[in-house]
């Protein structure tokens, strides 16, 4: 039976005192298990190497990164993952922000708990227009800058769509570009790129029946009527325009009902599972039916319930005009 070793700071010493006699002493390195994060409760989570020290773990500069000594099996780094919520005694690789890599529109900040944390810090020195501007996301933002920082908070594709506060028509609206503004389906103005030439359809399948009640020959076509246009078209059903006499005649596609359009004597496929927020006295719309609904979300739930096509007359209520 051969004692264990034991180790003190950065020496291996054996108990047998090895490092009395002249044979050569080497060191060896300490190794534990690599992390990608420590999670609010304070253990490792996310494992992303095992057998590394902690300054192979730790050298990336990548704040997050943890590690733990404890040399376990891997059933027990499942379990400690799978049941506990993540590995004990977790030793996070940054107490400061020095050298930590955040990455680009980010910076390190000491947070309340005194605890280094990456936040949002997009580079605004190149931004020239100081009012608003309308996201492709439909919302406005007081700056651009407010923007890049909602873009660096989750929302990788957000763009700056024009300038100025969202609109809902396409007056004063200027279009970066060869872009062209559109009002969609839900009334707002957008800046799209119209395509000029698509090809011919190949499938039956690619035909669509517009909600006024063209044909067209595939998606394409029916953005660029579109663009022609200057308003949203959008599409009743998939396939070609039937003559139908109610909705029990037209198929709608898995998760949509078709809403009867009793004006125009034609039915189109809505998606009803839409939740509603909470909605504010300026939200409040009149609709076709004459009716004053909450928010256009609100509407849009009657129509589905009711089975009818509802659209808004205008916004306010409807004893205001």
């Amino acid at each position: 039976f051969s004692p264990s070793p034991v180790f003190h700071g950065m020496v291996l010493l054996d108990s047998t005192c090895s490092i009395c006699s002249d044979t050569p002493f080497t060191f060896r390195m300490h190794t534990g298990n690599c992390w990608l994060q420590q999670g609010k409760n304070g253990r490792c989570q996310v494992l992303y190497m095992t057998g590394l020290s902690r300054e192979e773990c730790c050298k990336s500069g990548r704040l997050g990164t943890s590690w733990t000594e404890e040399d376990v099996p891997n059933s027990t780094l499942f379990r400690w993952m799978i049941f506990n919520g993540g590995a004990p005694n977790c030793a996070p690789c940054k107490e400061t922000c020095d050298n930590v890599d955040c990455g680009p529109g980010k910076r390190c900040k000491m947070n309340k708990k005194n605890k280094p944390r990456c936040v949002c810090a997009p580079d605004c020195s190149n931004v020239t227009w100081k009012g608003p501007v309308c996201g492709s996301d439909g919302k406005t933002y007081k700056d651009e800058c407010a923007l890049l920082k909602a873009r660096c908070k989750g929302h990788p594709d957000l763009e700056v769509q024009y300038q100025g506060k969202c609109k809902k028509t396409c007056r004063d609206v200027l279009c970066p570009g060869s872009s062209t503004c559109v009002v969609d389906q839900t009334n707002n103005a957008y800046c799209v790129t119209c395509n000029r030439i698509c090809p011919e359809p190949t499938l039956p399948e690619q035909y669509l029946c517009g909600n006024d009640g063209i044909i067209y020959a595939s998606a394409c076509h029916l953005r660029r009527a579109t663009c022609l246009l200057g308003k949203s078209i959008g599409v009743a059903y998939e396939g070609k325009c039937i003559k139908a006499k109610s909705c029990e005649d037209i198929q709608c596609s898995p998760g949509k009902k078709c809403l009867w359009d009793a004006r125009m004597s034609r039915g189109r496929c809505a998606l009803c599972d839409e939740v509603c927020p909470e909605s504010r006295s300026d939200d409040a719309v009149c609709a076709s039916d004459n009716t004053t609904y909450p928010s256009e979300c609100a509407m849009k739930q009657a129509a589905c319930s009711l089975g009818v096509l509802l659209e808004v007359k205008h916004s306010g209520s409807c004893n205001c005009k």
